[in-house]
């Protein structure tokens, strides 16, 4: 019996995993020539938020000075959601449309799923990058940070899931919504997705506005921003983190199997 001759099943993985590897490092490198339009993009407006909310309000008298110890918990989830989310759905929605480079990667010795994952994997990276880059930031702005030791591991995990989270959202809301709607999908999503997610304000304290305090639940951001306010200020007011970790988790599943079904049917198609 004599051998055949090209690659076999065991050089598969090898060579998908090699595949993967430059695929993510050439959108980590352009990235990094385009560092400071990545920042201004993704920073723009948790800054105005940060610094509108927490240093002119307080400053003005129209926020408390302990204001800005739970505003900042908020903003930092928001900064790893939203860079998440949008370093997903937009270049899919163009990929996918427009400028159809999805096909180069389709065709590159990947797996399809691979593919899936290699978008929502750079897009992990960057909310992390964001969220670390918001810290330094934080401090300029506000003067001082208080981060309890003792948080830092469920703060590291925490930016780690809401990256990953809002990046399967990101993938979900790319692959399923039409490129001529993807306009007014931002304008019906990320509008209410921002202002019900306890960014603003710790979800205990909205216990006279039971209807609203319900209507946050539906949120995932609001897991994120009660899991980083129990993190970095333990001491205010915040959901548990035995609640809203496994909610979080939950829900990363969720969209990530979502997003997955979503980017092999437009690949297929």
């Amino acid at each position: 019996m004599t051998a055949v001759d090209g690659p076999t099943r065991t050089d598969a993985a090898p060579r998908a995993g090699r595949a993967f590897l430059a695929v993510l490092g050439r959108d980590l490198f352009v990235t990094g020539r385009e560092l400071p339009v990545f920042l201004a993009q993704v920073l723009l407006q948790p800054l105005f938020l940060l610094f509108v909310f927490g240093k002119i309000l307080t400053e003005i008298g129209a926020a408390n000075a302990g204001y800005s110890r739970l505003l900042f918990p908020g903003i930092i989830a928001l900064t790893t959601v939203l860079t998440g989310l949008q370093a997903t759905a937009l270049p899919l929605v163009l990929d996918f449309s427009f400028s159809r480079e999805i096909e180069d990667r389709l065709l590159a010795p990947l797996p399809i799923m691979a593919v899936a994952v290699e978008k929502m994997a750079f897009a992990t990276i960057r909310a992390v990058v964001a969220a670390a880059v918001m810290f330094p930031l934080g401090y300029w702005i506000l003067g001082s940070l208080s981060i309890h030791p003792d948080g830092v591991p469920l703060l590291v995990v925490t930016i780690v899931v809401g990256s990953v989270l809002g990046s399967a959202v990101g993938m979900t809301l790319g692959t399923f919504v039409p490129p001529t709607r993807i306009n007014i999908m931002f304008a019906l999503v990320l509008t209410p997705l921002i202002f019900t997610g306890c960014t603003q304000y710790p979800w205990p304290s909205l216990s006279h506005l039971r209807w609203f305090q319900v209507l946050t639940l539906v949120n995932p951001l609001t897991y994120v921003s009660e899991t980083m306010r129990g993190a970095i200020v333990p001491d205010s007011p915040h959901l548990q983190a035995a609640i809203t970790v496994p909610v979080m988790l939950a829900a990363t599943a969720l969209f990530v199997v979502l997003g997955m079904i979503g980017f092999r049917r437009r690949a297929v198609d």
